[in-house]
């Protein structure tokens, strides 16, 4: 329930408006104080009032509301007091009445394109991938949850003079059979080998070029070449995708674009946009405070920026997008306000729905810097199978007898990594320590899996409780502080929706976990009254599937025992 908005209606003033009052309405920090207060300094000017004078007023003139127990003025604050009964039965009861599961919001009919990984073909899919692809994945499970149409697309780096120069190095020192056997790593070690090579015979760069204008023209043996390396990279990353839980609707790279850039061009000319530069042609963009935005090079050749304008006008006539996000690091700001304003003086209005979502940097504890060029990359295969290999033997020390430990394993590990992303805000880099990571104390993945899994062994050992709920038992301490955070589940989901940050929903179920963890501490469920034992027991489960449904929206898997 929306508490604000039901406090808001219930202000009766001629002086303000409802807006205004739920701007200023905030939660308490002190529950003596009530649990909502609305500061009244902020309104002193326009009212010509003491704050003190403006909360007595507002008192007097509100309306009654069964959700309201009691009033009260302190200072220049109105502190506002509820029903607990009343939250309770509002935060745990949908949840009962759902056999414990949390549903999903209605259908809302609109489209959210999200942009999100888009790996590059014949390259390592390395640790650097696993922010976009972590938070991508993650607010598209959200948008599917909250109602919307989402539409998952790999945006495939499968384009450039970079697929000349690998055809170029397995055409003098390719190995079909090593290949075969190690595929991305093979393609890798050929890509280094190339550029080695240029810096002491730098007309190799010259042979690359060649090569990748023989993939534009269509030839046979370098189109053959090019799709065997496609193919090799998309066998690899589906497993990593696969690990993670992450699926896309649509895989149009850059080279499904070939043949939507002309029509662009041709619209640009006739806008009058285009003008030469340097050779080069360019929106001019210095007006709005940017640099031009290079359409096409001296040579005629396009840039990414043509891409990304095919893409984008293609996604509205395709899937008529409400929202198209990109998911993409946030070196690439200034790429995507040039996009987006070339698109708006394009005339097409809905640019302003284009949305890039910039996320900070990954590296791994000790990996040095990071270079594909020189082959010094950390795969995310690896890192995953460190984390899972870590788990099993955390798992076989704390209890060797659990059954399915493999399975728990790859969950926790891979959790652990998936957490470890989306656990801080995503504008901050990340220096990931597997070993952190992995604690089953603090703020991690294990925690709240651990956590989940204590829920289910909770309810099990109690499944044969029976009585009737009795909310007053909820309205208290430990046990209300719980019902207040279950309360706030969907209105955090949607927050994070609002701000294109999973990290809210990874954050709030840490806060879950550890208001759970001290009311069980303190709350005996069995030997208790059938009433009370019945309604702890119910709050536990309301938390197990809480914690569920929260860990399926960050990409983590819930195991019941551990």
């Amino acid at each position: 329930m929306d508490y604000k908005s039901v406090v808001a209606n219930l202000i009766k003033s001629d002086e303000l408006d409802k807006s205004e009052i739920l701007a200023a309405l905030a939660p308490t920090q002190d529950e003596k104080n009530g649990d909502l207060c609305l500061p009244c300094f902020k309104f002193a000017a326009k009212l010509h009032m003491a704050p003190p004078a403006i909360a007595g007023k507002l008192k007097e003139n509100m309306l009654s509301d069964p959700l309201i127990d009691k009033t009260e003025v302190a200072g220049g604050y109105l502190n506002f007091y509820f029903n607990r009964e009343i939250i309770a039965k509002n935060a745990i009861g949908a949840i009962i009445n759902n056999n414990y599961t949390l549903p999903p919001l209605a259908d809302n009919g609109k489209t959210v394109c999200l942009d999100y990984s888009s790996i590059n073909i014949a390259k390592p899919f390395h640790i650097g991938h696993l922010l976009t692809t972590a938070i991508g994945g993650s607010l598209y499970r959200m948008y599917k949850y909250c109602g919307y149409n989402a539409v998952g697309i790999n945006h495939l780096g499968d384009w450039g003079t970079q697929f000349g120069k690998l055809i170029v190095a397995y055409k003098k020192w390719g190995d079909d059979e090593d290949i075969e056997k190690r595929n991305i790593r093979a393609l890798l070690d050929l890509y280094v080998r190339f550029h080695a090579e240029a810096e002491k015979n730098p007309e190799l760069e010259d042979e690359g070029r060649y090569w990748f204008k023989q993939i534009e023209d269509g030839n046979e043996e370098a189109l053959a070449i090019f799709h065997k390396f496609k193919d090799i990279t998309l066998k690899e990353v589906s497993k990593v995708y696969d690990r993670l839980g992450i699926t896309f609707d649509s895989y149009a790279g850059e080279s499904f674009y070939n043949d939507k850039m002309q029509p662009v061009i041709d619209a640009l000319k006739e806008k009058g946009l285009l003008t030469i530069s340097e050779g080069a042609s360019v929106v001019d963009l210095e007006k709005y405070g940017m640099p031009p935005c290079l359409i096409l090079k001296k040579d005629g050749t396009s840039l990414y920026a043509t891409r990304d304008l095919a893409a984008a006008i293609y996604r509205k006539k395709t899937y008529d997008f409400y929202k198209c996000l990109y998911v993409v690091a946030y070196q690439q700001n200034l790429h995507f306000k040039q996009v987006f304003k070339v698109l708006e003086l394009m005339g097409y209005d809905w640019a302003k729905d284009c949305v890039h979502v910039p996320f900070g940097m990954v590296s791994l504890e000790g990996a040095g810097s990071l270079s594909t060029r020189k082959g010094n990359v950390v795969f995310l295969s690896d890192v995953l199978d460190s984390a899972v290999n870590k788990s099993l033997e955390i798992i076989n020390e704390k209890n060797p007898d659990l059954e399915n430990k493999e399975k728990t394993a790859r969950d926790v590990g891979v959790g652990a990594v998936v957490f470890g992303a989306l656990s801080g805000g995503r504008i901050k880099d990340i220096s990931f320590s597997l070993d952190k990571a992995l604690s089953f104390d603090g703020e991690t993945g294990p925690y709240l899996q651990y956590t989940h899994a204590r829920c289910c062994s909770i309810a099990e050992k109690a499944k044969d409780i029976k009585g009737k709920i009795d909310y007053s038992v909820l309205c208290d301490g430990d046990a209300f502080a719980v019902v207040k955070l279950l309360d706030a589940f969907y209105p955090t989901v949607l927050n994070a929706l609002d701000k294109y940050e999973p990290s809210m929903v990874s954050r709030y179920l840490i806060d879950l976990a550890q208001a759970f963890n001290k009311f069980y501490v303190g709350s005996r469920i069995l030997g208790e009254a059938d009433d009370v034992a019945f309604t702890r027991l119910t709050l536990v489960k309301t938390v197990e599937a809480t914690l569920k449904t929260g860990l399926n929206l960050i990409l983590i898997n819930a195991p019941e025992k551990m």
